[in-house]
């Protein structure tokens, strides 16, 4: 009864939206627009900036060529990449499509944050400053975060310097550089056609090749290494290629307590570089 001896209504409930509606309501669709294109800064693009940059010397990380594009410059390029050592890839010309808007000419280029230094120079320069020569090599590390840390562990324990194959790991731009904490940027990287190239190459040079490896007898904690060398390190799912563990002098594991089965490859080249600096024997 109200105050006046009047009967009241009653009431209906609220009625209680579900408080996932709102959200559906206020939700716009966004279209999917495809693959996102590179920034236009870290691109060449057409045959003139492509040949300008390559006869400047300026730092490039892969070219694309339109497959149909078979003639005399097309042949002056791929010596002037050859020699540079950059990879040179014939592609469909709709993948030039969706890399630019502009008018590519069948042609483009990446340009590299990194200045790839010839390995050769890498180790004349180390004797030269009465340092014997180590280096990291990567094989198969598709993973840019893991690219990036082992980079950071090389550079922190002092290696000469970082070498990777033109293809098969991952690409060593900012997305690395900032994975790496700026380390790609300090430590010299060295880029060869292929790991089994450059273990040959380093063969040849005197240095011995350790390849890590969870299948090897050698334990890390007993192994000491002499003289120039270079530790080969594969991707943590794959593990080394077939290649690497047949040419490496040297196969050796990190001794484990647990149960899990692997490590990280970029947590396994910090206690393995770690483990190098303080055991290596050097030479004269």
């Amino acid at each position: 009864m109200g105050p006046h001896g009047h009967k009241l209504a009653k009431r209906p409930h609220p009625r209680r939206l579900s408080p996932i509606l709102p959200l559906i309501i206020n939700m716009k669709a966004t279209p999917y627009t495809g693959p996102k294109r590179p920034k236009e800064k870290s691109l060449l693009i057409g045959w003139h900036p492509v040949f300008d940059a390559l006869e400047a010397g300026q730092a490039i990380d892969r070219i694309l060529m339109s497959r149909e594009d078979r003639n005399e410059r097309s042949g002056d390029l791929l010596g002037l990449a050859k020699s540079a050592r950059i990879p040179l890839l014939r592609v469909p010309r709709a993948k030039l499509d969706k890399l630019t808007l502009k008018n590519h000419q069948g042609l483009v280029a990446f340009t590299s944050p990194i200045d790839y230094q010839p390995i050769d120079e890498l180790i004349a320069g180390a004797w030269e400053a009465g340092k014997t020569p180590h280096f990291v090599v990567v094989d198969g590390v598709t993973d840019v975060r893991n690219i990036g840390a082992i980079a950071r562990s090389a550079e922190c324990f002092s290696m000469t310097g970082l070498v990777v194959p033109f293809s098969g790991v991952a690409p060593l731009r900012e997305d690395a550089i900032k994975s790496s904490s700026g380390a790609l940027l300090r430590i010299p990287v060295a880029r060869m056609e292929s790991i089994d190239e450059c273990i040959h190459f380093l063969h040849k040079n005197g240095f011995q090749t350790i390849g890590l490896s969870e299948k090897a007898e050698t334990d890390l904690q007993s192994f000491r290494s002499q003289g120039p060398t270079a530790w080969i390190l594969g991707d943590e799912g794959e593990g080394l290629s077939e290649g690497s563990l047949r040419l490496c002098n040297t196969l050796v594991r990190i001794p484990m307590t647990g149960t899990t089965g692997s490590l990280n490859v970029s947590v396994a080249a910090g206690i393995t570089l770690h483990h190098h600096m303080n055991t290596r024997v050097e030479t004269d």
